[in-house]
């Protein structure tokens, strides 16, 4: 059953507040290779996948809700760094948190959609239900670029096996069908690419 529009509002809001701050505990507490997820911009992305597949359907309402919930989600998590570790509150208003911001726009808008796709029909289908693993595939793609890196150790290799892992299970969980999931996969595999070559665009190294 679809969420109506309050539903939808009175959950954006604390859904973000919780993506943020629980994002910080993870990585303050969690030990490696799991506590690297927190700084995983991929999670984030699956994050608002999960918030459009909820809605089930309005690509617009699903663009725009899962915007917010990211963009949302950034002050939330230098909240949580002021308070558990006395980080400077400042740094919610700097120029870099508003950089993040805009990434969590656009991130919100493609994966918001994509969680709609997933319960479309055909090509659209799989596309959509590609979309989470194949950001996954990527930036495990992108730890496997820093590997020889002296700052990094043998780190980049679990946490390519971790991302790679999360990306099957979250197209298995989306679709309903092993047909769909093995096309699914199939189709996150040049996504991943693209998105790769995205993150290298974008400055992530």
């Amino acid at each position: 059953m679809r969420p109506d529009l309050r539903r939808v509002a009175g959950a954006v809001v604390p859904a973000g507040f919780l993506l943020g701050f629980l994002d910080f505990v993870w990585i303050k507490y969690v030990p490696a290779p799991f506590g690297d997820l927190g700084n995983s911009s991929a999670v984030w992305a699956v994050a608002a996948f999960a918030f459009g597949y909820w809605i089930r359907a309005g690509r617009l309402r699903a663009a725009v809700a899962a915007a917010i919930l990211l963009v949302i989600a950034v002050p939330s998590y230098y909240v949580a760094a002021a308070l558990i570790q006395n980080d400077d509150w400042a740094v919610i208003w700097a120029p870099s948190s508003f950089l993040w911001m805009a990434f969590g726009v656009v991130a919100g808008v493609a994966f918001g959609i994509g969680g709609t796709w997933a319960h479309d029909r055909g090509r659209r289908r799989i596309a959509g239900l590609a979309l989470p693993g194949a950001v996954l595939f990527a930036e495990a793609a992108l730890h496997l670029n820093r590997i020889g890196h002296p700052d990094y150790g043998t780190a980049p290799i679990w946490d390519a096996l971790i991302n790679t892992a999360l990306g099957v299970l979250v197209i298995a969980l989306a679709a309903r069908a092993n047909r769909q999931r093995l096309l699914a996969v199939a189709a996150a595999v040049p996504l991943a690419l693209a998105g790769f070559a995205a993150f290298l665009a974008a400055g992530f190294r």
